[in-house]
């Protein structure tokens, strides 16, 4: 299914995963790399339909940072490599609940989310602080606003380069 399918808020689309969750027929969902089909450049997800679903959960997959990009003619193509293809073929059947990369996820989760098949809500997320003195604190504030203050002056500089290279535009 194209990707757009596992998130939407209404419609047809609502209403087939409302019916795949409230009938338990779910087994799960591997959402793929763009340009994993040579056929097109749509995301696409991969929906396991199994009415004897006796893990009476779900496990949601997000493959779409795997893989590697070449260009086919004039077509952008993504290969998975055979190790990658054996992660997700693992993942899935052993049910396996892998950090970042896939989540088990029961029936009424599903609910509470609006149905939404989208293996990224459903993930931890995890922040990392750091202990910095007031000092650290001041510095860095000064180094990001010096930053931005550079690119602003960037900023102003290429805005005026294109408005005189129009200028300088003409017709035939």
């Amino acid at each position: 299914m194209p990707t757009g399918f596992i998130t939407a808020q209404a419609g047809i689309e609502k209403r087939i995963r409302e019916k795949l969750v409230e009938e338990k027929m779910l087994r799960g969902v591997i959402s793929m790399p763009s340009n994993i089909f040579a056929t097109t450049g749509t995301n696409v997800s991969v929906l396991f339909i199994d009415k004897s679903n006796h893990y009476g959960n779900v496990v949601l997959m997000d493959a779409s940072q795997l893989g590697t990009t070449i260009k086919e003619g004039k077509n952008q193509k993504t290969l998975l490599s055979e190790a990658e293809e054996l992660m997700i073929i693992d993942t899935f059947n052993q049910h396996k609940d892998v950090d970042g990369f896939s989540k088990i996820v029961e029936y009424e989760d599903i609910k509470k989310k609006g149905y939404s098949l989208s293996a990224g809500e459903y993930f931890d997320i995890k922040i990392e602080y750091a202990e910095i003195s007031a000092d650290e604190f001041v510095n860095k504030i000064n180094q990001f606003t010096d930053e931005l203050n550079n690119l602003f002056l960037k900023s102003s500089s290429l805005e005026l380069d294109i408005k005189n290279n129009l200028k300088k535009i003409r017709h035939g």
